[in-house]
């Protein structure tokens, strides 16, 4: 039996209605695997501003051997690089309400740069600085890296140097 044959052998609304599916279908797959994506940037001002822009300026081309390949829309503030998933960091942001419940609690060290974490929702972790003039966001989504605190070294070596201490 040919396949034109079969298709007229199904009921009339199945045949109205794969086409549409079908091209539905292959669009989400295509837009769930393009590029980098869209990351709403933070808006700071004044200080962090300035401090944030020069984090930017100074942060790797490469984190663990990831290249960095920022998100649009384009912006001084946030950075991602390839990892798969996609770490990202936005400087400049509101302070998290976890860190208000207590922010040391929780909050590693790491190369002179102390870090809240909180759980992203979907198995990976976001670290916000916690005693800088900036709020700065790394988000380490779940399999990115062999452990989630992996590009910590890097980024807060960067940190240490563009954001100062203190709020």
């Amino acid at each position: 039996m040919a396949l034109s044959s079969r298709l007229r052998a199904l009921p009339a609304p199945v045949r109205w209605l794969a086409p549409p599916a079908a091209l539905l279908g292959g669009v989400l797959l295509l837009a769930g695997n393009l590029g980098p994506g869209e990351v709403a940037p933070p808006v700071p001002s004044g200080d962090a501003a300035r401090y944030c822009a020069a984090l930017d300026r100074a942060l790797p081309a490469t984190l663990l051997g990831h290249a960095r390949r920022d998100p649009s829309p384009a912006s001084p503030y946030t950075a991602a690089w390839d990892s798969s998933p996609r770490t990202v960091l936005r400087c400049g942001i509101e302070r998290p309400d976890y860190l208000d419940t207590d922010p040391l609690a929780s909050a590693p060290e790491v190369n002179g740069v102390q870090w809240g974490m909180g759980p992203d929702g979907h198995g990976g972790y976001r670290f916000v600085t916690t005693l800088r003039k900036a709020y700065v966001e790394v988000s380490v989504p779940r399999g990115a890296y062999p452990n989630y605190a992996d590009p910590l070294p890097t980024v807060s070596d960067v940190v240490r140097r563009t954001v100062p201490d203190g709020l």
